[in-house]
């Protein structure tokens, strides 16, 4: 009976000692899948440290040239940097040069929906006064009703897609004005670094006024009396005013191939404290 019980205890010791291997085993393979997504999130984690400091440089870079030219206009230009993390290309262009929908006046608006084909565009475009001014409006009904006006502010615009809060606005329509439209601009466009289409958008400006304003640009690129001659009655809408606000779009591929991209919309003061201050910093869709 001893014997019987030793064999039995060699056994239970036996299948202990083989659960222990199984255990250790298990966890060495746990160990080295855990080391290995560790090892993937910290090189994910540094490609992107790496990306957005170069994105930061191609903006601050696009700044730099901006405060360079002084007062001159800004027409749309693009620079690219190539170092040995990677490289990063930067795409500049003046916010004033389109048409703001937060300030825009009603007929401006009017004629860029009907410009890009939406339907019933003057409707629209009162239904975008409305949403943007809505304590304008509650002032308007409260007079109307000879009623006091309720306690209450305008709506703070940050971005263009916001129009899509707007009632009737399809996002067909969003998509269409974007390119043309800014939450960053004035009450007019200035027309020396204005886009052809923005132009084109403006009340008024036919086909042959648009050619001859082209034209003329090219020819006097900071001539502004000269060149809103050529718009006719559009003219009220438009105003040469220095460059302020900048969109900057950055795009940067590193050495590995890891890529990104983002579009900043910053703002370059006189006499500020700081070379620039961002406003906006929105990631896109990596190309």
């Amino acid at each position: 009976m001893a014997a019987a019980a030793n064999d039995q205890r060699r056994g239970v010791v036996l299948v202990a000692v083989l659960w222990s291997i199984a255990l250790l085993s298990a966890l060495a393979m746990a160990a080295s899948t855990t080391f290995r997504g560790f090892a993937g999130i910290v090189t994910v984690d540094r490609n992107r440290v790496q990306a957005e400091a170069l994105l930061s440089a191609g903006v601050e870079t696009a700044a730099g040239i901006v405060a360079a030219s002084g007062d001159a206009p800004l027409i749309d230009f693009e620079t690219q940097l190539n170092m040995a993390a990677g490289s990063v290309r930067a795409h500049a262009s003046d916010e004033g040069g389109r048409i703001d929908i937060g300030k825009a006046p009603l007929e401006v608006l009017a004629a860029l929906f009907s410009f890009v084909g939406a339907p019933e565009a003057e409707a629209l475009a009162a239904e975008v006064e409305r949403w943007r001014n809505p304590r304008r409006a509650e002032l308007a009904a409260a007079a109307a009703a000879a009623a006091p006006p309720r306690e209450g502010t305008d709506l703070q615009l940050t971005d263009v897609r916001q129009l899509a809060g707007v009632p009737g606005m399809s996002p067909e329509w969003v998509n269409a004005v974007a390119p043309l439209t800014t939450v960053f601009g004035n009450e007019t466009v200035n027309p020396l670094t204005a886009p052809a289409q923005v132009v084109a958008a403006l009340p008024g400006v036919s086909r042959t006024a648009l050619a001859a304003f082209l034209e003329q640009r090219r020819r006097t690129p900071t001539d502004a009396d000269r060149l809103v001659q050529f718009l006719g009655p559009a003219n009220r809408y438009v105003s040469a005013k220095p460059t302020r606000t900048i969109s900057v779009e950055v795009a940067t591929r590193l050495a590995g191939g890891y890529a990104a991209a983002a579009r900043a919309i910053i703002v370059i003061l006189p006499q500020d404290t700081q070379p620039y201050r961002v406003l906006a910093w929105n990631p896109l869709r990596s190309p």
